[in-house]
């Protein structure tokens, strides 16, 4: 995350010598920077609010239901020479009957690879799957070698999957470059799941309906 670039830039009515950015990521990321410690915090602070009382029911969002809140959000500073940028992770945390673990949390697809929900390290771009996978991928590249194996029946379709798309290998080295690229793909998964505004057009005009929001009183 820190090596994302913005992808443009707003201005707050309460704050309007500050360029809030919006991060390249497939989280939903705001970006403050600022030589002073206390305007940044006052800046994160008035975001956090704001958000902590957004719903956008198009997009899933309700801020609260039966008084329970949802809305909340990963801090992340750093300090850039001599300026600290600050990057706002907008979170959700909201069950229904179909995401039971979570609507802006790993979805079912990927719960075999990552069923837990997501922390800081992960939200910044590092990926921290469980320790079980160390031995269940080495049976799914024993598939994909045509030698004897046993995968986790939970593995079964991805690994079918992998089959289809690469077709059976007789290079092991190759089939460990693939399933680690694989896996890359489904943690890009994991964080598009949790992303709150999604990359697409829909998830586009939700953001601008929320900075609006923003700039209201």
């Amino acid at each position: 995350m820190a090596l994302a670039e913005t992808e443009f830039s707003f201005t707050l009515k309460p704050f309007r010598e500050f360029q809030i950015g919006i991060v390249k990521w497939p989280m939903t990321v705001l970006r403050i920077r600022s030589s002073k410690k206390k305007k940044l915090v006052e800046v994160a602070d008035y975001i956090l609010e704001k958000w902590k009382r957004y719903s956008d029911p198009s997009v899933d969002i309700l801020s609260q239901t039966e008084g329970t809140p949802h809305n909340t959000i990963t801090p992340i500073v750093r300090k850039r020479k001599s300026e600290f940028e600050m990057d706002l992770v907008l979170r959700y945390h909201r069950t229904n009957e179909e995401h039971p673990l979570g609507i802006f949390h790993p979805h079912a697809d990927v719960h075999h690879i990552k069923k837990e929900n997501i922390g800081l390290i992960e939200v910044m771009g590092l990926a921290a799957l469980p320790g079980r996978l160390e031995n269940e991928l080495k049976e799914v590249g024993n598939y994909l070698l045509n030698e004897p194996h046993q995968i986790p029946e939970y593995h079964v379709p991805w690994a079918e999957e992998l089959k289809e798309k690469y077709g059976m290998k007789n290079d092991r080295k190759q089939v460990e470059k693939i399933i680690q690229q694989e896996i890359g793909k489904k943690f890009l998964k994991v964080l598009t799941d949790a992303s709150v505004f999604k990359r697409d057009e829909q998830g586009r005009q939700a953001l601008t309906r929320f900075i609006c929001y923003l700039n209201q009183g």
